[in-house]
């Protein structure tokens, strides 16, 4: 197994992705320390993206150093994760404007706590080595092995390609190719759906009349009212992306449960196989060009998933409330 020291960098134009799974705060301390303070004297800019408690042991290692910028963990990962992603996208850009070469984040994703909400993380740490690959970022993320369970450990050695220890930075065994690792994890069963829907619109064609039956039978829903227009606006967005790029007929059906929303929306099209489909707009920075459908409705819900085969492509969309 080859191994460079910590302080040899990758190239400082392409994403690193590397993980540490520690046993104690010494062992975090040990290598993340040196990873920030070695960046700061290279030229990098180093930030801190972890829960409080972390950044409290990190901020003492450092000295309380002015020149490591502490952020809220919640301002970068409570969102859904395409606004993480342009959050990263967003402080690279700034700080390589003040003349860093690169930024240096110590991170610390929040899963959540049910396997639910692990889910759209797990998917994250495997998107991010596509959706950053040439932004000058070197993540190093930081997984508690004392508290994480089992399957989060499991997806920190499947998505990292580097593993960070007190012997310096070594190539990872268990890197699984982030397409690879997306295309295995399981779409999770919705006992909703095995339900009678409370809308089902089997051969949609008049996009005003659905979107008004939509909104009927989401007016007595008990959530916040900006929440459930959001949910009709993702729900809009992938029937429009339907009808434009699928095979008709396109089927839409709605539940309401007493905590959430389900949409799924079916087409009758070639399918879907692009993994990273959605966590940026399709055509980049040019919005003009559209390709926004599904990148607004991860932004929109707290999970989208697509399920994808010889009958066409089918997208389920839920909001928690």
């Amino acid at each position: 197994m080859s191994r460079e020291p910590v302080a040899q960098a990758p190239d400082n134009r392409r994403y690193a992705h590397d993980a540490l799974l520690y046993d104690s705060p010494d062992q975090l301390v040990e290598v993340a320390a040196p990873f920030l303070l070695e960046g700061l004297a290279a030229g990098d800019a180093a930030v801190i993206a972890t829960g409080p408690d972390t950044a409290d042991v990190l901020r003492e290692a450092v000295g309380h150093s002015p020149d490591v910028h502490v952020l809220e963990r919640g301002d970068v990962y409570s969102a859904r994760t395409p606004a993480a992603i342009t959050t990263f996208r967003r402080l690279a850009e700034l700080r390589v404007a003040d003349g860093a070469r690169r930024v240096r984040v110590v991170g610390e994703v929040d899963f959540g706590r049910t396997e639910r909400a692990w889910l759209e993380w797990q998917r994250y740490e495997a998107v991010i080595n596509d959706a950053l690959a040439g932004w000058p970022l070197w993540g190093l993320c930081v997984f508690d092995t004392q508290r994480l369970p089992e399957p989060l450990l499991e997806t920190a050695l499947q998505t990292h390609s580097h593993l960070a220890t007190a012997s310096g930075r070594e190539d990872n065994p268990h890197y699984t190719e982030p397409a690879d690792y997306l295309r295995a994890l399981p779409v999770p069963e919705e006992p909703l759906e095995a339900t009678v829907p409370r809308l089902h619109a089997a051969h949609v064609v008049d996009f005003a009349a659905l979107r008004r039956a939509l909104a009927t039978e989401l007016a007595g829903v008990p959530a916040d009212p900006d929440v459930v227009q959001d949910f009709l606006l993702a729900v809009d967005e992938m029937t429009s992306n339907a009808l434009r790029h699928g095979g008709r007929p396109i089927d839409l059906r709605l539940w309401i449960g007493t905590d959430r929303m389900v949409c799924t929306i079916g087409d009758r099209g070639t399918g879907w196989d692009d993994p990273f489909a959605g966590y940026g707009p399709a055509h980049g920075d040019d919005l003009s060009r559209g390709g926004m459908g599904l990148w607004l409705a991860r932004q929109l819900c707290d999970h989208v998933d697509i399920t994808s085969g010889p009958d066409g492509a089918r997208v389920r969309l839920t909001v928690d409330f």
